[in-house]
């Protein structure tokens, strides 16, 4: 992560133009006092009237000038605060971007978009407007002081005092507040995953009826988040009467002794109006220090936070200098590969075969069996923790990851469509090269063509978040039809047909037959995905139980063989070998 002090160090030139429009606002500001120290002492008491052709139009420049500068300051200060603040939202979330998939496991989705927005919104507060008041409570209390102690040393002491009780109480309530604004970030991450969750899985509540009790868990989440807001306020409101008395009591007791040292001609009338108005000038920047301090140790908790995301390091990571194949093939080779979480627990194990450029392997296997898990490795989502894979012969730990993956076409088992056009999402992750013609073609072999061309704005129309408003049987296909849009040398299919009926399943499938030169990865629990295949693999508990095409497999009377029957029915099944041959090549 960048050092917070780059992303100021950029906008040195803002800060200093801030800081110059400051200590010129704050300057003509407290120059008002002196002219009002002379109006009474020359003009009032010493009848000088001519000095107020000079003195009031200076109290009117005093005033534009304060209005010129003081929003010079203010916007230049919200300005350098939205852009640093837009800036470590990007480095942030390119960082996001950066992370394998193993920190998403491990981390939901509410407390990162809090993160992303609630937090860096803070960041943006203290660097912006906040930032600018400290430097200017910190510039105009110790000019003020100046002017006080300039004006009558002894009577400075009392606003001196005053401010060191101050600033006593305002570091207090900082540091409870610490505490709170850490669990206030802690519950506002909480409550954003409650509603990102319930929110995207409506129609699951709905359809399950969980309605109440999914108000009553946000409203759990609700009810502790306004708790701890209260307790905030509860820290606020204690130290926040100090404030206010000491702010009060402060000009009666220079008014009472400024009065007496008058009296005795120790101090002149205009001299004690001065120091009134200087007083009264010193009481605002000490009632901000708790609100300052409040929002300064909100900002500090969020960069905390981030910084926390920034020290995750992606796990899977290429070479400095990975090897680039001048063209990709598509021959996939596992070699006694092995995979198992960080708790330990054993996903795959030995697994080995090889894919020849252009040929189809099948991957059948119970829930939970590895079958996705293959596809994971080979994309580099996850390492394999043990064994080897290559591509064409290399290591894919030594090639670049943009390589890898832009070279296979990937059709997942949860179909992810983004919210715009079907067009769009068509073309997605080559969205230059993908042009019309290869849309309609590939969604004509996805068997898609035909309800996309009844829709209103046909591949033109906006489809809703996820793919709402779409059967799960369309998103298969427009997922499919993405796929095939890229053309690259390796196609996977993570059990994407589930969804289909069989004559539009068979239809695809003799599409995907026509695709010569492409490598194919099929995962898939129905037989008929698979029985084409040029070999096929039975996964059971992470290892390879069984190999073979169609006919052996089913020769061998296993797993493969108990699938077929659990799908075609027994009575249906050929007893001889020669029956199963004969019905293999049906």
């Amino acid at each position: 992560m960048k050092k917070l002090s780059s992303y100021l160090y950029k906008h040195k030139f803002g800060y200093l133009l801030v800081f110059v429009s400051m200590v010129i606002a704050v300057s003509l500001d407290l120059l008002t006092p002196q002219v009002t120290r002379v109006i009474v002492d020359d003009v009032i008491q010493g009848g000088q009237t001519g000095k107020l052709r000079f003195l009031l139009p200076c109290i009117l420049f005093i005033g534009l000038g304060r209005c010129i500068f003081g929003y010079t300051k203010e916007y230049t200060s919200d300005l350098i605060g939205s852009s640093i603040a837009t800036e470590i939202r990007k480095d942030l979330f390119t960082h996001l971007q950066s992370l394998s998939a193993d920190f998403f496991d491990k981390n939901n989705t509410g407390e990162l978009m809090s993160r992303v927005k609630d937090d860096i919104d803070r960041i943006w507060n203290a660097l912006g407007f906040v930032s600018m008041l400290i430097m200017e409570v910190v510039f105009h209390t110790c000019l003020v002081l100046f002017c006080m102690y300039s004006l009558n040393w002894r009577l400075a002491l009392i606003p001196t005092a005053a401010m060191l009780v101050t600033g006593v109480i305002a570091v207090l309530e900082e540091r409870r507040l610490g505490a709170v604004y850490e669990e206030i970030s802690e519950e506002n991450a909480a409550l954003n995953t409650v509603a990102e969750e319930n929110l995207a899985g409506v129609r699951t509540v709905k359809a399950f009826a969980r309605e109440k009790y999914e108000i009553k868990k946000f409203l759990s989440h609700n009810k502790r988040y306004y708790e701890l807001n209260m307790k905030q306020s509860k820290v606020f409101v204690k130290y926040y009467p100090c404030f206010s008395l000491i702010t009060k009591l402060l000009p009666l007791l220079v008014l009472l002794l400024g009065g007496s040292q008058v009296i005795r001609g120790e101090l002149s009338l205009g001299s004690l109006t001065a120091f009134v108005e200087y007083s009264m000038n010193i009481v605002w920047p000490m009632e901000m220090l708790g609100w300052l301090a409040n929002d300064f140790s909100s900002g500090v908790g969020s960069y905390r936070k981030i910084r926390k995301i920034y020290q995750a390091v992606p796990s899977v990571t290429e070479k400095e200098e990975p090897v680039v194949l001048p063209e990709v093939r598509g021959e996939i080779d596992f070699e006694n590969v092995s995979f198992h979480k960080e708790d330990g627990h054993e996903i795959l194990h030995g697994i080995s075969f090889t894919v020849k450029p252009g040929h189809t392997l099948g991957i059948m296997g119970a829930t939970g069996a590895g079958k996705t898990s293959i596809i994971q490795l080979l994309e580099r989502l996850y390492d394999a923790t043990g064994g080897t894979i290559r591509l064409d012969g290399v290591n894919i730990r030594d090639l670049s990851l943009k390589q890898l993956r832009g070279s296979i076409s990937l059709v997942m088992q949860d179909v992810f469509l983004f919210s715009d056009t079907i067009s769009e999402n068509v073309r997605l992750g080559k969205r230059e090269q993908v042009d019309d013609a290869d849309i309609r073609t590939a969604s004509e072999s996805a068997q898609a063509s035909e309800f996309i061309e009844r829709l209103s704005e046909q591949y033109e129309t906006v489809i809703g978040e996820r793919g709402v408003g779409l059967s799960g049987g369309q998103k298969q296909r427009i997922s499919i039809a993405r796929a095939i849009a890229k053309h690259n040398p390796i196609l996977i299919l993570d059990d994407s047909t589930s969804a289909l009926d069989m004559e539009t399943e068979y239809a695809i499938q003799q599409a995907l037959q026509e695709l010569s030169g492409t490598t194919k990865l099929i995962i898939a629990h129905r037989i008929s995905a698979v029985k084409n295949a040029d070999e096929i693999i039975v996964l059971e508990n992470g290892t390879i139980r069984e190999r073979g095409n169609h006919e052996s497999l089913l020769a061998k009377r296993g797993l493969y063989y108990e699938t077929w029957q659990a799908q075609y029915g027994a009575a249906s099944f050929p007893e001889t070998p020669d029956a199963i041959a004969a019905c293999a090549a049906e």
